[in-house]
């Protein structure tokens, strides 16, 4: 069994979230591929800055992992960190991301495509409203 890893984040700027469209239709949040030698903190910040042109911080205490299978034979784990806007326009990466944009917290439940991205962002929001 092949495992592969990506690191990502869950955006907030306000009560407002940053999610993406993919060129392949479904809706999540900003991640992608650990590169040799980063941290999964690391990743998580250059992912976002690619997918959208945006600069985060993360509150890295808060993180939630889901794993699923893309392809037979493939394990991959995802590790999504609570963010928050730090500065930058948002601009899509074009060969990935269609869209790159701002929701209401509130509809981010009914825009997600996958169910195990829906369980990372219940869970990393509760987190943010213990900071808060």
């Amino acid at each position: 069994m092949k495992r592969e890893k990506s690191c990502g984040a869950v955006v907030f700027k306000g009560n407002q979230v940053l999610l993406i469209e993919h060129v392949l239709g479904h809706i999540d949040f900003p991640k992608g591929h650990m590169e040799f030698g980063e941290t999964e903190e690391e990743t998580a910040i250059r992912e976002v800055k690619e997918e959208t042109n945006i600069e985060i911080s993360l509150d890295s205490k808060y993180r939630y992992t889901i794993s699923y299978s893309p392809s037979d034979g493939v394990v991959k784990d995802v590790v999504f960190f609570l963010g928050y806007y730090k500065e930058g326009q948002l601009k899509a990466q074009p060969l990935e991301v269609l869209h790159a944009f701002w929701v209401p917290e509130d509809q981010v439940l009914d825009l997600l495509s996958w169910e195990n991205t829906k369980e990372a962002f219940k869970a990393l929001r509760k987190f943010k409203k213990q900071e808060e």
